[in-house]
């Protein structure tokens, strides 16, 4: 799992800040967002993300922003910029980098 982790470490910072969002996901996301507790939506999972999506990104990233049920203020990761919010986010749901 060590290894596993800092390979998509590595691979984050060769190809970019695109690339940041597995990191996001593996560091502060997955706790909550791989098994669904707390009612989060389940990592690529369509049914889960799409009454979330609907709303828009901008809604979507002041949830993760100032918390929403039991997800905390910041999501976990108070140190991501909203770039990298908004990329977990869209990583996620299951859409690339370039959904909007």
């Amino acid at each position: 799992m060590k290894q596993q982790l800092f390979l998509v470490l590595v691979a984050a910072l060769c190809h970019g800040a695109v690339n940041a969002a597995p990191v996001a996901y593996e560091s502060a996301c997955k706790y909550c967002h791989e098994s669904g507790v707390g009612h989060s939506p389940k990592l690529h999972n369509p049914d889960d993300w799409a009454p979330r999506l609907v709303k828009g990104m901008d809604q979507l990233l002041q949830s993760v922003k100032q918390g929403r049920n039991a997800m905390p203020p910041g999501g976990l990761c108070p140190q991501c910029s909203d770039e990298e919010l908004l990329e977990a986010i869209r990583f996620m749901a299951g859409h690339g980098p370039l959904y909007r």
